[in-house]
């Protein structure tokens, strides 16, 4: 169930950020990359990163919340690749705001990349991967996915989504020799910012989290290597920073005093990022 030697992989939203990066790490072990996204010109511009990094990789315009261009990426995939041996469902957006003043309107988009998107992938390359006796599937979800932090609603409830599919797909999937890790990262320099929406939110909410981003010592190529490296181990669960990891089992330990505290937290970091 581990990654093989020169990996046939779909990655989707590989323009730019974390899907850039796990392009790059599958690069490094001599990988042919179908790569989809939205942003044609960026998901080209990471084709061309791959090539210089000793893989190969096709970029292709495609638009998760679609299934069938989704499902036509099991297409794309014989042609250009010869098949498929690893399926990375990272394409995401943010969506920020308390509960009732978030726009429906922002709870469908969010839903239909974040959740669907990763549903699409799962429901198009699952049969295949059977079929074959082989395969992993990555799916990129969050620590919001396991924590469920106040002003962040949609962002959880898709990532908790993605989550919950993965342990499923995991169950059904194990005695079949294929592979599911879920990956969880806290906060690190990625675009997503740059493709959310928000409503209302705490005053240095949103400075907070550029801050934490900034200043995390895990950043996307280290997230996008230690991923791969849980794929090879075929681990379910992969948490890639410290702060995700403590928080999560205070969670698993504790719920109730997680919950209590989590709000107080948060406000804490807001104030003290507001004054920075």
């Amino acid at each position: 169930m581990a990654i093989p030697q020169r990996p046939r992989a779909v990655v989707t939203g590989g323009a730019g950020g974390l899907g850039r990066a796990l392009c790059l790490a599958l690069a490094e072990r001599g990988a042919k990359i179908l790569i989809a996204d939205r942003d044609l010109t960026g998901a080209e511009e990471t084709a061309h990163r791959v090539a210089a990094n000793g893989g190969t990789a096709f970029a292709i315009n495609c638009d998760v919340s679609k299934p069938a261009e989704v499902e036509g990426l099991t297409a794309l995939a014989d042609k250009h690749l010869g098949g498929c041996d690893l399926l990375v469902n990272n394409a995401g957006v943010a969506v920020s705001g308390s509960v009732g003043t978030i726009p429906l309107s922002d709870w469908e988009w969010i839903m239909g990349i974040n959740l669907w998107g990763v549903i699409y992938g799962c429901h198009a390359f699952v049969p295949r991967f059977k079929a074959q006796g082989a395969g992993h599937i990555l799916n990129v979800a969050s620590a919001a996915g396991l924590l469920a932090m106040p002003e962040m609603a949609p962002y959880n409830v898709t990532k908790a989504g993605v989550v919950a599919l993965s342990e499923t797909l995991s169950g059904e999937l194990r005695a079949l020799g294929i592979g599911v890790t879920v990956l969880c990262p806290t906060f690190f320099r990625t675009n997503i910012m740059n493709s959310s929406r928000s409503a209302t939110l705490t005053a240095g909410l949103d400075k907070m989290v550029d801050q934490r981003m900034a200043g995390s010592k895990v950043q996307a190529a280290d997230v996008a290597r230690i991923a791969l490296e849980g794929c090879d181990d075929n681990e379910l669960y992969v948490v890639p920073m410290q702060d995700g990891k403590w928080a999560w089992r205070l969670k698993r330990f504790s719920p109730e005093r997680y919950y209590a505290l989590m709000p107080k937290v948060m406000q804490r970091l807001s104030k003290r990022a507001a004054k920075h």
